[in-house]
């Protein structure tokens, strides 16, 4: 059994944030043919208290740590790219935080959705920048990403 989880934050407000981005994957691979005994799931919760609902979803599914992959926003990587890793994340994620904590544990996979596109003279905080939707030439970036990472992810399960 797998269970990818994408995090994000839920509502109208939040749809289209660079913070939402595990939610725009975990949208996509829904409509993918996925190998059987592969679950696809969204947080549904905002993204720092993401820890207590993948826990939840870790324990009923009854998921070993090499089968959970959670999707997330980062900052550490620059939009149009992305990385698939195990037991590394971001310097800085409140939701990836939670979930360690909650597990115990930073023994999980994690689908890191690049979403940084400031320039230098861009002071914006990360707290704020990810909380702006994406702009209309980002999101056709984000999109043709999300294909080539449900791509990957649906060969990795194989």
């Amino acid at each position: 059994m797998k269970l990818i989880i994408g995090l994000g934050n839920p509502g109208e407000k939040y749809k289209n944030t660079r913070h939402n981005a595990g939610f725009l994957v975990a949208d996509k691979l829904q409509e993918i043919k996925l190998p059987t005994g592969v679950v696809v799931t969204k947080s549904g919760v905002f993204m720092n208290e993401s820890g207590t609902k993948v826990l939840a979803q870790y324990t009923k599914y009854n998921i070993r740590n090499t089968g959970l992959y959670i999707v997330h926003d980062d900052l550490d990587i620059p939009l149009g790219s992305y990385k698939i890793q195990y037991g590394i994340g971001p310097k800085v994620h409140n939701g990836i935080n939670s979930i360690e904590a909650e597990l115990g544990t930073k023994d999980f996979w994690r689908i890191r959705v690049g979403v940084d596109n400031r320039k230098s003279e861009d002071r914006t905080q990360g707290e704020e920048y990810v909380l702006q939707d994406f702009t209309e030439e980002e999101r056709k970036i984000i999109d043709g990403v999300i294909e080539k990472i449900c791509k990957e992810i649906n060969h990795l399960l194989q």
